[in-house]
């Protein structure tokens, strides 16, 4: 893309290092907090796992409430399997995040992208 911005290497690494949680996060949000391209990608690996603990924690309700009515056990046990879905599907997300941000791109990452773009700091 001839037309596209450069992005510099520290912005890049910022970028991919906001897929780390909790200390990728902070530096971000502490030291990087100017640098859009870090801020998005910071946002994108928010988002990501905002979204894997919010599949665990709806498939641990189902599987707690079922719980208490007889032979329901079953369906939570298959609805396990989404989450294992969910996870792998998560773990291709965080590689494609990491591999947009060493390449200078912003790209939104699949399903919560969107949404994770619309959180403000």
């Amino acid at each position: 893309m001839p037309n596209a911005p450069m992005i510099d290497g520290s912005s890049r690494a910022a970028g991919a290092l906001a897929y780390v949680p909790i200390i990728g996060w902070l530096y971000v949000l502490l030291a990087r907090r100017k640098d859009a391209f870090a801020v998005f990608h910071l946002k994108q690996g928010i988002g990501l796992v905002v979204f894997l603990i919010a599949t665990f924690i709806g498939w641990s309700a189902i599987a707690w409430l079922s719980g208490w009515i007889p032979y329901t056990f079953i369906i939570s046990n298959a609805l396990f399997a989404l989450v294992i879905v969910a996870y792998v599907f998560g773990v291709f997300a965080w590689i494609i995040g990491i591999a947009n941000a060493i390449r200078g791109r912003v790209a939104l990452l699949p399903i919560f992208g969107r949404t994770a773009n619309r959180v403000r700091f």
